[in-house]
């Protein structure tokens, strides 16, 4: 019989292929938007984030850091959801006109790149009670509702600006699957704010406004949840401090 053991070792490589997975529809998302396919790029791009999510609970379920110590899966993660997560979705709004076809849009391409260095190499970017610290780069999404919305370069420059410059702000952002208070209704909204944007992508390039501003809620959400949640963080630091 195969050794338990061994057979587990094999499994822990396994979600390390799984999660490298996303290096290759990275740049399968590139290569549609190369060529105007944004509806492909963003299938890709989605199916990278569904890895980006499951690959997590996997490896702390198969305890893959044990099982394969020699090799670094947090290192591996950050290298393809920079790729996933950044410079598809860039390169994406480069391609699609939402970032100007300019000089200007260039640079905001390249602060934008710069910024999500900074996010995923920041030391502290993951805090020790599961949040974000800084805009978590979800430049994908970004990319997706900006595509969807249509709403001008005007718009655009602005919601990149103002989210680039989040990245280095040290406001705390929920982490869907592992930030504990509202962790239940966070999930519970996020599965259907999932599945209303596989539902969205499937139908590109036909935009259904209901499922767009319904999934625009789950967002509006998001942000609104991180701000409460980081001022009811703030106030009790104060507090404590003030003991």
């Amino acid at each position: 019989m195969f050794p338990r053991q061994k057979f587990l070792t094999a499994c822990a490589w396994g979600v390390h292929l799984y999660t490298a997975l996303g290096a290759a529809l990275g740049l399968l998302a590139i290569f549609f938007a190369s060529r105007w396919d944004f509806r492909a790029s963003f299938l890709a791009m989605g199916a990278a984030t569904i890895i980006d999510c499951s690959d997590g609970p996997l490896a702390r379920w198969l305890m893959v850091k044990t099982r394969v110590p020699t090799f670094d899966g947090a290192l591996l993660d950050n290298i393809v959801d920079y790729l996933t997560y950044t410079v598809a979705p860039v390169f994406l709004m480069l391609e699609a006109g939402i970032i100007p076809d300019s000089r200007w849009g260039l640079a905001l391409a390249c602060f934008v790149m710069l910024a999500s260095v900074y996010g995923f190499c920041h030391t502290e970017a993951k805090t020790p009670d599961h949040y974000f610290l800084g805009f978590p780069n979800y430049w994908n999404l970004v990319a997706f509702y900006l595509y969807c919305l249509g709403s001008g370069t005007t718009f655009n420059v602005a919601v990149l600006l103002l989210l680039g410059v989040m990245v280095f702000m040290p406001l705390k952002y929920i982490y869907p699957n592992r930030t504990v208070p509202l962790r239940p209704i966070t999930l519970t909204l996020g599965i259907i704010w999932g599945v209303l944007t596989v539902a969205s992508l499937l139908m590109l390039p036909v935009i259904n406004p209901i499922m767009l501003w319904g999934g625009l809620t789950y967002i509006a959400y998001y942000f609104i949840a991180s701000f409460i949640l980081h001022a009811q963080y703030v106030l009790k630091s104060h507090r404590s401090a003030s003991i």
